[in-house]
C-alpha cells in the first residue's frame, strides 16, 4: 500500500507569504487549476488510488474534491490532518512574526518541535494527532490512498519518519502547492510502531 501525500493548491495567502495554519483560507483560481492538473496526472499516470482522505480545511477539501471528481472518488474528511495551529502568528508573514513576536519566536525557533507559539501548538502536538490519524487510515484501507493535507503536516511527518531535525524541515521537505509525496506504509511503521 502506498500513501500519496498532497499539499493543497495555492491560496491568496500563499502568494502573500502569510501564515495560514488553522485559518480557513480557500483556494484561488490558480490553486483550482493546480488541483485539476494534478488530478489529470493521477488519472493518466501509473497510480492506483482507491480512496482520498482530506483535512477539513477548505483549501485541502476543495483540492481533494477536484481530484476526486476526476478519479471518481468521494473524499473523506479525517480529523488530525489539519495544518499546525500557529495561533497569534496566523495572518502574518514570518518577517512580521520575527519583528512583532521576537521573544516568542526566538524560543520557538530554538526548539520548534516542542515549543508552542502563542495560542498555537507545537510540531510535537501536531505529530500527536497526525500519527494516529495516518495509522487509522492505513488500517481502514488496503489499497493505495491519497491524503490531501498541508505543507507543515507533510514536513512534520517526513522529519519524523526520516528522523531529521525539525529545524531543517523546510530545507529538507518543503512541498509546493498541489505537489505529491509518495510514502510506503512500511516506512511509516518503521518509526511509528
Amino acid at each position: 500500500m502506498k500513501l500519496y501525500l498532497v499539499r493543497h493548491g495555492e491560496t491568496d495567502w500563499n502568494i502573500d507569504s502569510k501564515i495560514q495554519g488553522h485559518t480557513d483560507i480557500a483556494l484561488n483560481e490558480k490553486g483550482r487549476q493546480q488541483a485539476g492538473e494534478l488530478a489529470r496526472v493521477l488519472a493518466e499516470g501509473n497510480y492506483h488510488i482507491k480512496e482520498i482522505y482530506t483535512s477539513e480545511k477548505e483549501r485541502a477539501w476543495e483540492t481533494a474534491r477536484i481530484i476526486g471528481n476526476v478519479l471518481g472518488i468521494t473524499p473523506k474528511v479525517a480529523k488530525g490532518l489539519e495544518e499546525i495551529c500557529l495561533g497569534k502568528w496566523e495572518g502574518h508573514t514570518w518577517k512580521q512574526v520575527k519583528e512583532q513576536f521576537s521573544e516568542e519566536f526566538a524560543l520557538w525557533h530554538s526548539d520548534r518541535r516542542h515549543q508552542v507559539p502563542p495560542m498555537g501548538e507545537s510540531y510535537q502536538q501536531l505529530l500527536d494527532r497526525l500519527l494516529p490519524a495516518i495509522d487509522d487510515i492505513i488500517k481502514k484501507e488496503q489499497e493505495d490512498t491519497l491524503i490531501v493535507t498541508h505543507s507543515g503536516v507533510i514536513m512534520t511527518l517526513l522529519s519524523y519518519i526520516y528522523d531529521t531535525p525539525f529545524e531543517d524541515m523546510a530545507r529538507n521537505y518543503k512541498t509546493g502547492n498541489a505537489k505529491i509525496v509518495e510514502l510506503d506504509k512500511e516506512m511509516f511503521y518503521k518509526r511509528y510502531l
